[in-house]
């Protein structure tokens, strides 16, 4: 919603504001059908959630912008806060990068959402480099880098062998005092089933 405010301050704006239009009507969707399926307290929490994000904070960036900031000035504010939230939403997969180095697994990390948001990334940074606007194009620079660096570990993790973490707990080490008991981790290679063949 705020890059479909950005737009409707910028003079040329038109195909931002169409192309995050459709955004929002898709994203819309999705979290309709999510909040159909999803757990009660999930739904609480998600409504919660958007009600803080997309009404509070998105009101008041509305409202600040429009009573204490001129035209030019607007769009720069906006662009900025814009920015900030893109680096954030690029800067999400760093625990996904994390938990695959550490599990040396990608099964939370599915290639095809790599692969398209990285490509989103590129086509947005050229577009805000034609038109001039550094506020599209800069944080698509780590958005790129981010995609980049996920199918990299992708390509490298996607042949290692699944293995079962079996957690071993030594109760005879354990003192009465001790808060947590002494655990080793033992990696095993999983055995394919019959059923996984």
């Amino acid at each position: 919603m705020l890059w479909l405010f950005y737009a409707f301050l910028k003079p040329d704006g038109s195909m931002l504001l169409t192309i995050n239009s459709i955004g929002c009507i898709i994203e819309s969707i999705y979290i309709i059908v999510y909040l159909i399926y999803a757990p009660r307290s999930y739904k609480i929490y998600t409504t919660k959630l958007l009600l803080l994000l997309n009404v509070t904070v998105f009101g008041l960036i509305v409202l600040f912008t429009m009573l204490f900031a001129k035209d030019a000035k607007r769009v720069t504010i906006v662009g900025w806060i814009c920015s900030v939230f893109s680096i954030c939403v690029f800067a999400a997969p760093l625990s996904n990068i994390r938990q695959v180095i550490i599990t040396e697994s990608v099964e939370f990390m599915p290639i095809s959402l790599s692969f398209f948001l990285t490509l989103c990334a590129i086509v947005w940074f050229f577009y805000g480099l034609l038109t001039m606007d550094l506020y599209v194009a800069g944080p698509n620079v780590l958005g790129f880098l981010f995609g980049v660096v996920q199918m990299i570990l992708y390509f490298i993790y996607r042949r290692r062998a699944k293995r079962n973490v079996a957690l071993e707990v030594d109760l005879a080490q354990t003192q009465p005092n001790d808060r947590q008991p002494q655990v080793k981790v033992i990696n095993q290679p999983v055995q394919p089933s019959e059923s996984n063949v």
